[in-house]
């Protein structure tokens, strides 16, 4: 294909998706809800086939090889277990690192030549290309990461897809701010000025290598992906082994757009290992790996934050908090923290984990209620949440990894324990892996329990001597150990107020007396600050300025100019 060919047809993709990348914009700058693509899986928005056809799609790929036409392919290799029980045996391309590094070195030239309109026609198109697999992804989602049906369709498909282009925007912004061509003039007194015509041309760093989680394998990569794209980089996907085949097919759908764009396809290719041979370390101390973003434990994201060779943006483990000290509405409060904690099992970097209330007990829609009745109330809560069957396998999913079932076991047999996580049998799915919260009660000074993650459907109510205690106990754990989220809930302005400087310093995002249909696990693309970089829970925001402005460089060209 030619490269008039290749202009042409992404300037007429951002010619069709104009107003898409215009509406997004206008919502990063106003924190306004805005949403792209359909949230729910209705025939109305997708057709009246895409259900049964997206279900069929994934069917068809279970039990063999993922092609993928990339380099560097030795074989395949996969080991993927769904959290529901059934059997995937889909194996993937086996890459080699240096034909991975190569064959996407070689395809940056007409990439980093093409213009901001012409990379953002080609990645608008390529979402819009992924949101018509949205029923696809659902079922790849759930059978890879645990999330019920409901739970996958939205976070895995449009929200995730929402997320990308929220990265597409800021980018899009970031780079609009540089001229491409000015005639700089200079005073010279009496002389002529001095004219200097001055090119600035946009470039990406080179490499990105995105790795993804075992959780939101499309919505937590979709960010670094699509802002390294948008700012000329080429990008090298490489899921968790868990959850390999969000990424994989999203992988195949954004090479066949650039290939149909006439760009080089080896722009974004796909990475997979195991857990016995992994190979994210060895590609990050490549030299060529210019930018890292980064999904998973704190172990291994500060192994990257220091050993990168370029910008990091990682998001990593946090303890998340919540700080009762009284409410006006006992049953809301109770409703929304069983949502909260029970959603997808606990299994979000943003579900609270940490409860703390005063010994002394809470003023509860105008009376006092006891420490213990409060835990009971919150135990209570969850049980009758989970009572309904059809409720409780929707919301809670399955769990996605044998380690998240193995710290529920542990803590099971642990003291303290008021509510014992369950076993449940799921009616379609008999060999699915699902478990109910655990809750136990603990005192301020069993620290050593409660101040590190404990991922999964794992609660702890601490007692603390007061609120003050408990919340510069969150907000030092926070600031220490990390954290996304944390709640309070008072009456009280005095005590909002200081609950409002504890979350500042401990860098944390708060929502106070949420008694509503608004859950703290919820961060809507455009409006919401995913992680604020300022804890160990991650150093990066999805998504801000600063998540893209750092993916690429200007390079200016000084032409004296005639008069």
């Amino acid at each position: 294909m030619s490269s008039a060919t290749t202009t042409s047809r992404a300037s007429d993709w951002f010619a069709t998706h104009r107003s898409t990348l215009e509406g997004a914009s206008e919502a990063i700058r106003t924190r306004a809800f805005y949403s792209a693509y359909f949230e729910v899986p209705s025939a109305k928005a997708y057709g009246e086939t895409a259900a049964a056809e997206g279900k069929a799609a994934f069917e068809a790929r279970l039990g063999k090889p993922f092609v993928l036409d990339q380099p560097g392919t030795t074989g395949h290799i996969g080991s993927e277990r769904s959290p529901f029980g059934i059997e995937l045996g889909v194996s993937y391309p086996k890459p080699d690192g240096d034909a991975l590094i190569s064959a996407a070195n070689a395809g940056l030239g007409a990439w980093t030549r093409a213009t901001i309109d012409e990379r953002a026609g080609v990645l608008l198109e390529m979402l819009a290309r992924i949101n018509k697999h949205s029923f696809e992804m659902a079922h790849a989602v759930m059978h890879t990461t645990g999330q019920g049906f409901g739970m996958a369709f939205q976070a895995g498909g449009p929200h995730a897809q929402d997320r990308a282009l929220e990265a597409i925007a800021y980018a899009y912004e970031e780079m609009s701010k540089i001229p491409a061509r000015v005639l700089w003039e200079k005073p010279q007194g009496k002389n002529e000025p001095l004219r200097i015509e001055k090119t600035f041309r946009i470039v990406g760093r080179g490499i990105d290598l995105t790795i993804g989680c075992s959780t939101f394998p499309t919505w937590n990569s979709y960010p670094g992906v699509f802002a390294s794209l948008a700012t000329g980089n080429a990008v090298i996907v490489k899921p968790h082994p868990q959850a390999i085949m969000p990424l994989a097919i999203s992988v195949e759908i954004m090479r066949g757009t650039l290939r149909n764009a006439g760009f080089d396809p080896n722009l974004v290719q796909l990475a997979i290992d195991t857990v016995e041979a992994p190979i994210a370390k060895i590609l990050i101390e490549r030299p060529e790996i210019a930018i890292v973003d980064y999904t998973g434990g704190s172990a291994f994201g500060d192994w990257v934050e220091k050993n990168a060779h370029g910008p990091t943006y990682t998001e990593k483990a946090g303890v998340n908090a919540i700080v009762i000290e009284s409410t006006a509405n006992f049953k809301g409060m109770l409703r929304n923290i069983a949502m909260s904690v029970s959603l997808y099992s606990g299994q979000m970097c943003t579900t609270p984990q940490n409860i703390f209330v005063p010994r002394g007990g809470i003023q509860a829609d105008g009376a006092h209620v006891s420490f213990d009745d409060v835990v009971a109330a919150i135990a209570g809560a969850v049980d009758s949440l989970l009572a309904a069957p059809e409720r409780a396998f929707e919301l809670l999913g399955a769990i996605a990894t044998q380690q998240t079932l193995d710290r529920i076991d542990a803590e099971n047999g642990a003291a303290g324990v008021v509510l014992a996580s369950k076993t449940l049998t799921h009616p379609d799915f008999p060999h699915a892996r699902v478990r109910t919260p655990l809750i136990a009660k603990l005192d301020v000074k069993d620290a050593e329990r409660f101040g590190r993650e404990m991922f999964g459907p794992i609660v702890y109510v601490i007692a603390t001597d007061d609120v003050d205690q408990a919340l510069a106990i969150s907000s030092h754990e926070a600031r220490t150990k990390g954290a996304i989220t944390a709640i309070v809930h008072s009456t009280d302005p005095v005590v909002l107020a200081k609950a409002e400087d504890a979350a500042a310093y401990g860098r944390v995002s708060l929502g106070e007396n949420l008694t509503g249909a608004l859950m703290i696990n919820q961060s809507s693309a455009f409006s919401d600050y995913h992680v604020t970089g300022g804890n160990p829970a991650g150093n990066a925001s999805l998504t801000d300025a600063a998540f893209v402005a750092n993916r690429f460089r200007i390079i200016e060209k000084r032409t004296p100019a005639s008069v």
